[in-house]
């Protein structure tokens, strides 16, 4: 059929121009070849999607959909230079071998895009059915490791298709390797580090973290080296993955987000104590109920805890959805509470002290 249509165009033009016309037609061929097989996979993905349970064979045909693309594209490149310049050659590269070296990449290139498919699909469905500890942490960092796996054999493979000798280059790498490692140990062990909190489940994007005294604030981003912290005042500050696994932290957002809020609060020695309590449960429904961020079905309670020195201690517990709502609560606490103790006469006292003078007996010696 190709011999036919060489022909033809021949007959009508120079030989010359009628080998770049096919060469042009090869490539339009190819081009629109590759958007037929796109568009047939996307309706199988479509059906599939619909047909099965599972969202795997989704995920793969998605995966495969622009390496297949690309290798149309490339297929069609290839023949097309190939008619036009069958002994075209790139720096003494034969055009067979640059087109295999590139055919390589493009396989790698889409078991790669197969394998991160894998890993999403494990860590949507089976994962979480199967409680495994594999969450939005690790799979960034498992499917760089498989990536970076499978781009090495690659690469070993094409020097094996351009003969350079693998045993020796893997000898010297081995050596220099070593090298590189301690040389490079403190990115290693950051690289390490945020695989090991990816596994545990210590820490993940989202999370509202306390690191030392002076640093809270949410996680930005977990990457192989560092790890990124958003504080309230949204700026960024960037911890090294091996100082945050050595740090002690406070995770706000484990085991679950609500968290109490205890707000300690004192009033007078005078004070009818069931009033206050009773007055204090009702501020506080009343300002759980109209402030956002606050869980709503959470009943409030008082402890009282101690005499004070100038005043009967007690602590008020309510409860937020999420650390940082516990500011704004406790703001319209304080205001309602102190407004509504004036009116009903209840006193917040002053830290004060009473001094007892005892009178000295006469004649005593002074």
């Amino acid at each position: 059929m190709l011999e036919y249509i060489e022909n033809v165009i021949s007959s009508l033009l120079v030989n010359d121009i009628a080998h770049y016309v096919m060469a042009v037609l090869i490539l339009v061929v190819t081009y629109v070849l590759s958007y037929v097989v796109t568009f047939l996979l996307e309706k199988m993905k479509h059906i599939t999607s619909v047909k099965t349970k599972t969202t795997l064979d989704d995920k793969i045909i998605h995966a495969i959909i622009k390496p297949i693309h690309i290798l149309f594209l490339l297929t069609g490149a290839f023949f097309a230079v190939l008619y036009v310049k069958p002994d075209f050659k790139i720096e003494g590269m034969s055009l067979s071998i640059f087109f295999n070296v590139a055919y390589i990449l493009i396989g790698a290139y889409i078991v790669v895009r197969i394998a991160h498919a894998i890993l999403d699909w494990y860590g949507e469905e089976i994962a979480i059915k199967t409680k495994t500890k594999v969450d939005t942490t690790s799979l960034p960092l498992l499917k760089k490791i498989a990536g970076g796996i499978i781009y090495i054999l690659a690469l070993l493979i094409i020097f094996d298709k351009l003969g350079i000798e693998i045993t020796p280059l893997i000898a010297s790498l081995g050596i220099a390797g070593l090298a590189v490692a301690l040389a490079l140990q403190d990115t290693l062990a950051n690289f390490f580090a945020g695989v090991y909190m990816g596994i545990e489940r210590q820490i993940k994007i989202g999370d509202y973290v306390e690191i030392g005294p002076d640093l809270k604030g949410y996680v930005d981003d977990i990457s192989w080296r560092t790890t990124r912290i958003r504080t309230l005042g949204n700026n960024y500050v960037v911890i090294p993955n091996s100082k945050l696994a050595q740090s002690i932290f406070t995770n706000y957002s484990k085991p679950a987000q609500q968290m109490s809020v205890v707000i300690p609060v004192g009033v007078s020695y005078n004070s009818d104590l069931e009033k206050v309590e009773k007055v204090t449960i009702e501020v506080a429904k009343k300002v759980m109920k109209e402030t956002e961020g606050t869980v709503k079905d959470f009943e409030p309670f008082i402890r009282f805890k101690e005499f004070g020195e100038s005043s009967i201690n007690f602590s008020v517990i309510l409860r937020v959805e999420e650390y940082v709502n516990q500011y704004l609560l406790k703001h319209n606490f304080i205001k309602e509470l102190h407004k509504r103790y004036r009116k009903e006469g209840i006193e917040i006292p002053f830290p004060q002290m009473d001094v007892w003078i005892k009178e000295m007996r006469s004649g005593a010696k002074k």
